[in-house]
């Protein structure tokens, strides 16, 4: 399929799944939010609108918890201290780091190195899946489960 056979939607998202592959890449450095909207074309207000539109959550949440997802693993498989972590990421302060740390995962990044003990005997991507963190709980909380096969009711009936 080329880039013309895309419609206006897909094209949005290949848009946003650009700026967001960027920021994977550079979760570590500030957030240039003018630099991601001129490499998709929009303007900054756009961006982020259609950004949290496409991943339900703003620019600068998605980058925090990435951010933390990456402390969460150096916490846990290396013996750098907390202030180092929250260097290595990316955050400036560490009070905003261990303050967005603990909203994100329940607890603070100490607290979560020492409650943190591998289980040998469930595969690793089970281990990572089940760690990774929610986005700030923003997930409605009635939501139905992807398996809920009542979920797919009136699915066709949603216009973008």
């Amino acid at each position: 399929m080329s880039g013309h056979d895309l419609t206006p939607t897909e094209a949005r998202n290949r848009l946003m799944l650009r700026a967001r592959d960027a920021m994977d890449r550079e979760f570590e450095h500030e957030l240039d939010v003018a630099a991601l909207a001129r490499t998709v074309g929009m303007s900054e207000a756009h961006f982020i609108r259609t950004f949290k539109n496409v991943f339900l959550e703003t620019p600068h949440r998605y980058l925090q918890r990435r951010r933390v997802e990456r402390a969460m693993y150096l916490l846990r498989e290396t013996d750098r201290a907390v202030t180092d972590v929250c260097f290595d990421v990316g955050f400036n302060s560490l009070g905003t780091f261990s303050r967005t740390f603990k909203e994100i995962v329940g607890t603070s990044p100490t607290s979560f190195r020492q409650r943190w003990s591998p289980v040998a005997a469930v595969p690793t991507c089970f281990a990572m899946a089940w760690a990774r963190p929610s986005s700030f709980g923003e997930a409605p909380r009635e939501a139905r489960p992807y398996s809920d096969p009542s979920a797919d009711e009136g699915a066709a009936e949603v216009k973008e």
